[in-house]
C-alpha cells in the first residue's frame, strides 16, 4: 500500500512538474517564479475554454476569476487617500496624497491592462503601483474601471477613459484637487496602453479640450490589428502570460463575440488586399530594426474581401489601433516613454509607434528590456513578486518624477 501511494506521488509530481516547467530564454531571471506564474494563467484558460466547449461560461467571464481574486477595497494608508467615486459617470478609483503641498500637483490617469476584456483598477498590483506613484510622485492618481468585452465591445472602452480624461482635465476639476494642469500624464499598460495612446490622439486634435496631456506613457502597448503575425508574434506566440492565440482572442472579442472573425484573426486573413493603403503605417518590414527583422518574411495579406472591415469597420479605427493615423496627424503628439519586452507578441508594436513617433518629431524615450515578457509589472506582490518587476516600475517612476 505504501509503495502504491510512493509511486502515485512521484507520478503526481513528475506530472505537475511537466506541466510547470516550459522552456524559457537563458536571460530570464527567476526563472520557476515565471514558469509557476504561467502556469497559473495557463490553467485559468484551459478551463475558461472547457467552460465555454460545455457551454456554460463564456471564456473571458472564466478569466475574469483572476480580477476578482485580486480585488481589493479602497484602502487609504497614511500617506495617500483612497476612494471608489465616479467620473462623469464612470467608474474610478482615485489617490489623492496626503501630504501639503506649497505648489500644485502633477496627475497620472492610468488605464489597467486586460486586454479590454478583463482587469480592474482595484487588481492588488495595479492598487499598490498607483498608490506608489501618488505617494513617489506627490501626484493625484485616476486609474480607471472602464467597461469591458464580451459584454460591451469597441469603441465603449475607449468612450469611457476618454470622458474621464476630459472630464478630470476641466479647470475647475484640476481646481478641486489642486492639480496643475501643465503636468498631467496618461499611462496605461497592454489595452491600457493602447487606449492611452488613443486618447493622446484625440486629445491633441480635439478642439474642445483646452487641457492637453504633457506625457503618455505607453507600458508594452497593443497599437495594431491588422498584421497579427510580426515577427515578435511568430516568435513569442508561447511565451509567458500572452500568448498569440490569446492575444488574438482579446481583439476578436474587443470587436465582436464573432466566431468567424476570431478565426479569420487567428489566421491572419481579416484584412484584404483592398486595405492596403493602411499597411504602410504597421510595415514591419520598414518600421523595424534589423536586429528584429531576422530572416522573417513579409507577407502582403491574403484574403480576397474584405467583409470583415465592412461588418467591423473598428478594424481600420485609429482608436483601436492608434499606428493607423498619419503621420501628419502624429506631430505634436507630447512627450512619449514606451516600454517593450523582447519576449512579447506585442513588442513590435511598440518598436514601430516608435519609429514612426521619431520620424515625425515626437521627443521619445524607449525603455527595452531584452531579458522578460508581457505582463511583467503585474508580477509584484506574493507569490510571483518579480525584483525585474520592480526595477522596471521604479524606472518608470524615476522618469515620470524628471519630466512630468
Amino acid at each position: 500500500m505504501g509503495a502504491k501511494l510512493l509511486l502515485g506521488f512521484v507520478l503526481v509530481s513528475a506530472l505537475t512538474a511537466y506541466y510547470i516547467y516550459i522552456p524559457l530564454p537563458d536571460n530570464v531571471e527567476e526563472k520557476w517564479k515565471v514558469m509557476m506564474m504561467d502556469a497559473s494563467f495557463r490553467s485559468l484558460g484551459h478551463v475558461g475554454s472547457l467552460a465555454e466547449m460545455l457551454g456554460l461560461k463564456n471564456y473571458m467571464d472564466v478569466l475574469m476569476y483572476l480580477t476578482n481574486m485580486e480585488h481589493t477595497e479602497p484602502t487609504s494608508d497614511e500617506n495617500v487617500l483612497v476612494t471608489d467615486t465616479l467620473f462623469s459617470n464612470i467608474p474610478v478609483r482615485l489617490y489623492v496624497p496626503k501630504r501639503q503641498s506649497n505648489t500644485l500637483r502633477r496627475a497620472v490617469i492610468y488605464f489597467h491592462g486586460g486586454g479590454w476584456c478583463v482587469g480592474s483598477a482595484a487588481m492588488k498590483p495595479y492598487d499598490l503601483q498607483s498608490k506608489q506613484t501618488a505617494h513617489e510622485l506627490n501626484a493625484v492618481v485616476v486609474s480607471v474601471n472602464y467597461r469591458l468585452a464580451p459584454k460591451f465591445h469597441f469603441p465603449a472602452q475607449f468612450d469611457d477613459v476618454y470622458t474621464v480624461a476630459k472630464f478630470f482635465m476641466q479647470e475647475n476639476i484640476l481646481e478641486k484637487y489642486s492639480v496643475d494642469g501643465n503636468r498631467i500624464a496618461v499611462s496605461g499598460d497592454s489595452a491600457g496602453g493602447n487606449l492611452a495612446a488613443a486618447i493622446s490622439q484625440q486629445l491633441l486634435h480635439d478642439p474642445d479640450v483646452k487641457v492637453k496631456p504633457k506625457i503618455q506613457v505607453l507600458i508594452y502597448p497593443v497599437l495594431q490589428s491588422l498584421d497579427l503575425n510580426t515577427p515578435s508574434y511568430r516568435e513569442n506566440g508561447h511565451m509567458p502570460i500572452l500568448s498569440r492565440t490569446l492575444m488574438v482572442r482579446f481583439w476578436a472579442e474587443y470587436f465582436a463575440t464573432d466566431r468567424t472573425l476570431l478565426e479569420a484573426m487567428q489566421s491572419n486573413r481579416h484584412i484584404s488586399y483592398q486595405e492596403a493603403p493602411y499597411l504602410k503605417f504597421v510595415n514591419w518590414s520598414t518600421l523595424l530594426p534589423e536586429n528584429l527583422k531576422k530572416n522573417h518574411v513579409y507577407h502582403m495579406p491574403q484574403s480576397q474581401n474584405s467583409i470583415f472591415v465592412k461588418k467591423y469597420p473598428g478594424l481600420l479605427d485609429t482608436r483601436a489601433s492608434p499606428l493607423l493615423l498619419e503621420d501628419e496627424k502624429l506631430k505634436g503628439l507630447p512627450l512619449t516613454y514606451v516600454i517593450t519586452c523582447m519576449y512579447d507578441v506585442l513588442r513590435d508594436d511598440g518598436f514601430m509607434y516608435v519609429s514612426r513617433l521619431r520620424k515625425a518629431g515626437v521627443h521619445v524615450l524607449h525603455a527595452h528590456y531584452d531579458n522578460t515578457f508581457h505582463g511583467i509589472l503585474i508580477a509584484n506582490t506574493w507569490p510571483f513578486d518579480l525584483a525585474l518587476a520592480h526595477r522596471i516600475f521604479d524606472n518608470y517612476l524615476n522618469w515620470l518624477d524628471t519630466n512630468l
